[in-house]
């Protein structure tokens, strides 16, 4: 069995989990999700502790098991804690606001850009240069950082674009005469 796969998932106090079967359902007041578990690997809930384990012991269920272990604890993390992504703007004149549920940017092209959040996803802007990205689904909240981050990806000569808080951009060398 994979070494993820082995620990145990703790559940804390307000997040309630429901097995039926293969489908693995987590509620909070933050939300509610759902997995729906491969067919080689199965799941037990008991002691607030989610534990996942094999049906079978081949190569794939080992694989799945440890992937299904990492999504599982993903989401009981998310609707306890939630999580967090921060983009930063670099460059003249770029800025972010926040209109309810639309991210309005301004990037440097002929026109605004205004992105509708999906549902589950909220933004801040502390600054007009800073954007904080939050919500209960992991992959959810990464796939709309890169989302927001491709409109205008970091540049290697300047730097200027959107880049995540913790990015490090190596700058190039301009060519020489």
């Amino acid at each position: 069995m994979s070494r993820i796969a082995k620990e145990p998932v703790i559940v804390p106090q307000g997040v309630e989990v429901t097995l039926d079967g293969q489908k693995v359902t987590i509620k909070s007041k933050k939300g509610e999700m759902s997995l729906t578990l491969h067919p080689t690997v199965g799941a037990t809930f008991e002691n607030n502790e989610l534990k996942v384990c094999q049906k079978e012991e081949t190569q794939e269920s080992n694989m799945q098991s440890g992937t299904a272990r990492a999504l599982l604890h993903n989401m009981v993390v998310g609707l306890d804690k939630g999580f967090e992504k921060a983009l930063k703007l670099v460059g003249v004149g770029y800025r972010a606001a926040v209109k309810g549920n639309t991210l309005n940017l301004v990037l440097g092209y002929s026109h605004p850009i205004d992105y509708e959040l999906p549902a589950g996803i909220t933004a801040e802007t502390p600054s007009q240069t800073d954007i904080i990205l939050k919500g209960f689904d992991k992959a959810l909240l990464g796939q709309v950082a890169a989302k927001i981050r491709a409109f205008r990806a970091p540049e290697p000569y300047k730097g200027k674009g959107v880049r995540y808080a913790d990015e490090i951009i190596h700058i190039k060398e301009a060519k020489k005469k």
